[in-house]
């Protein structure tokens, strides 16, 4: 495994091989470099804060009293999370002077009652509305791949995924409204998961679109992300097991899912798909109509627009000159979105995950390309606005599927070490998320060669 994980992790702490304060003074260290890219991954740290809860993990493991598998660790928190006493900006320089939040948000909260160390808010897209991670206001964080051209990160988690693949954290909580976990997670090389979005409380979370809203892990592993996911909804954690993969049934959605894919990421997912042959899954390629439909039903902007404008209309009518033009643009187009339009929407998203959910009904899982591109150069997507909407309208596509679905998803890295990072998502309908979970884990070990 490239990066450390949360077991290698709590096995150091527990075996007296490392502190969490020194853990915790070596991830602040590293945000706080100036040759390093602290600076745009995070938009605020909490050096102080981090330290106390390190020494009071510290102490407590020196009593015999451990909270959870990640008591101790460093963790980033996007900057969409309610922390109370504090503005939430959400990427954006709008909300500065906006009241304070009262409550902390329940994911975070969660994560401080299990002995996270919270290290600071990551940047991000402003309030999540883009897949390439580039942010106007706050600079964009490099992607690790290839950092002389200047790659973007993904997005909306941008900061998210850099302060894992940069050791200022273990892992990083991100939000996946059409991929902002995964997308990120696929192109710097991490694991992310999205869960079913009603399993982990969006209490004290800025949205974007509620109805598609998620929240879910970028980390190291799979086996990061099931632990990360039971304590960010509140479940027992309990111990990984992967699946058997001889006799799974997968299907490769051969409809848009496919389309448009460049050289590295066509190759790379050719031969994990012959690595899973080869170890017994049955992986079948299927047409699904559906997919082909998802743009018309989103035309006029869909519940990310409409829901969006709800949301952002008294603050665009206060601050919108403070908006990045592109972002505050998309947005604007919920404006034009009725309440007829709104409620035809959402019976088009019922009948479609019917019937989605019918073709998909006798696999185990659907596997495809998390992003059909490797990252692309800042420079090359923010030369105009067309290049910039081309490139995030292709990232975002394979992602959103799933979301529009109500499903959970893992991405994982599948390309070779060295090579540019490619993302191989495994998804599945609502609820499967431990099933998707684990057969995401015996996946992960086939590509590692265990």
């Amino acid at each position: 495994m490239k990066y450390p994980t949360l077991e290698q992790g709590a096995a150091q702490l527990r075996q007296g091989q490392a502190s969490a304060a020194g853990l915790t003074d070596a991830a602040l260290a590293r945000a706080a470099d100036p040759a390093g890219e602290g600076t745009r991954v995070f938009t605020r740290l909490y050096p102080e804060q981090a330290r106390a809860a390190a020494q009071a993990s510290d102490t407590l493991r020196a009593a015999g009293l451990a909270r959870s598998a990640i008591d101790g660790l460093p963790i980033s928190i996007k900057d969409l999370f309610d922390v109370a006493g504090e503005v939430t900006t959400g990427g954006s320089v709008a909300c500065v002077g906006e009241p304070a939040a009262a409550v902390t948000a329940r994911v975070v909260q969660r994560l401080q009652a299990a002995g996270a160390v919270i290290v600071g808010r990551t940047n991000m897209v402003e309030f999540a509305y883009s897949g390439l991670g580039i942010n106007p206001h706050y600079g964009t964080p490099l992607n690790p791949w290839d950092r002389t051209t200047g790659r973007i990160p993904g997005g909306s988690s941008s900061g998210a995924a850099i302060s894992v693949t940069d050791g200022m954290a273990y892992a990083a909580i991100g939000s996946d409204t059409g991929g902002s976990v995964r997308i990120p997670s696929a192109l710097c090389g991490l694991t992310g998961f999205k869960p079913t979005a009603h399993r982990v409380s969006m209490e004290g979370v800025q949205p974007l679109s509620p109805s598609l809203d998620s929240i879910g892990p970028l980390a190291p592993s799979v086996r990061c992300c099931a632990t990360l996911d039971a304590i960010l909804a509140g479940e027992d954690v309990v111990t990984a097991r992967p699946a058997v993969l001889r006799g799974l049934r997968v299907a490769v959605p051969t409809t848009v899912a496919l389309d448009g894919l460049d050289e590295t990421v066509a190759t790379a997912f050719a031969a994990t798909l012959r690595r899973l042959a080869t170890a017994g899954v049955l992986v079948e390629e299927i047409p699904i109509p559906e997919f082909a439909q998802l743009a018309a039903i989103n035309a006029k902007g869909g519940f990310t627009a409409s829901e969006a404008y709800a949301w952002h209309r008294d603050l665009i009518s206060r601050s919108g000159d403070r908006y990045d033009p592109r972002v505050v643009s998309r947005i604007r187009r919920g404006q034009d979105i009725s309440a007829a339009d709104y409620i035809d929407l959402l019976a088009a998203r019922r009948a479609w995950i019917a019937a989605v959910q019918a073709r998909i009904a006798d696999y185990d899982a659907l596997v495809l390309p998390t992003v059909p591109v490797v990252a692309p150069a800042i420079a090359a997507v923010s030369a105009s606005d067309e290049a910039y909407y081309a490139a995030n309208g292709a990232i975002l596509r394979n992602p959103t599927l799933i979301n529009f679905l109500d499903g959970c998803a893992l991405s994982l890295p599948c390309h070779e070490e060295g090579s540019a990072p490619v993302g191989l998502m495994i998804a599945g309908a609502r609820d499967t998320d431990r099933r998707i979970l684990s057969i995401g884990m015996a996946v992960e070990d086939l590509l590692a060669g265990d």
